[in-house]
């Protein structure tokens, strides 16, 4: 393992959350991998990953700041922006169930790189088989989905409780094979994660509010600048890239990277 200074391993996993929060190949699988790597596995380093995911989740909030301004300014007048924000709680709702009943068990069994692993290689082999199919997309924008869409994603988002599967990653593909474009599906995930990671920081920081220690702010500023400076990058670019390509890069990159990680833990060169 890697014995690096905090402040360094702040950024390197600051990087890491900001990088792969929205795109479709596991944020919280690549950070239970590099957080392996850099024997940084602690409790202090649960709150650490919460502070650093705020900070991707103040990103797409700053990215998309007129059109989340346009839904809260139109709530008790614009049916078009009741109807978003409906769709938005609707699919927001089975996370919140399932999250609650499930939470404490999925981290203290499923958090580990190999089930990390095995994840990320069947998430690959999924979303090559629904871009290869035949893709004709019912609905071009997020104010055009019904409320059944909007369920469908939400149960969607929640296979994502198992590390490595990728909250973007089941939204995204969940959207287009519930009729959803390439972009529309995209956009749906990132409104969606707002409430969604918002709630999961704020019950993950209650629950390990004893942790906070006034020594790790400069640690966890460094996490949390550089996972928003990340993230927003991130947004920007796959929203670039969806105009014109298809997920499969990012789905050969899992299927690779995770059996890279089950070919070392198989031969023992690197102990997860």
């Amino acid at each position: 393992m890697l014995d690096l200074p905090i402040l360094i391993k702040a950024l390197i996993l600051g990087v890491v959350e900001g990088l792969t929060e929205f795109l479709p190949i596991s944020s919280t699988g690549h950070l239970i991998i590099t957080g392996s790597l850099l024997d940084f596995t602690d409790e202090r380093s649960k709150i650490f990953e919460v502070v650093i995911q705020l900070g991707a989740i103040l990103a797409v909030c700053w990215e998309y700041r007129v059109r989340i301004g346009q839904a809260v300014m139109g709530l008790t007048s614009e049916p078009v922006q009741q109807r978003f924000a409906a769709h938005i709680l609707v699919a927001f709702m089975p996370a919140v169930v399932l999250g609650l009943l499930l939470h404490d068990v999925i981290k203290a069994y499923l958090f580990n790189p190999i089930t990390v692993a095995g994840a990320l290689v069947v998430g690959g082999l999924v979303i090559l088989y629904v871009e290869r199919r035949p893709y004709r997309p019912s609905f071009d924008s997020v104010e055009t989905i019904t409320w059944r869409e909007a369920l469908k994603i939400g149960f969607a988002q929640t296979l994502a409780m198992f590390p490595g599967v990728s909250r973007s990653g089941a939204t995204i593909i969940g959207g287009m094979i519930f009729g959803l474009s390439r972009k529309a599906a995209t956009e749906f995930s990132f409104f969606l994660a707002i409430p969604t990671m918002l709630a999961a920081t704020v019950y993950d920081a209650y629950k390990g509010r004893d942790l906070l220690q006034a020594a790790d702010l400069p640690a966890f500023a460094v996490g949390f600048v550089v996972s928003f400076i990340a993230a927003m990058i991130a947004v920007r670019a796959l929203l670039r890239f969806i105009s014109s390509h298809s997920f499969e890069v990012f789905a050969w990159y899992r299927i690779v990277f995770g059996l890279v990680v089950l070919a070392t833990a198989y031969t023992g060169l690197v102990a997860w």
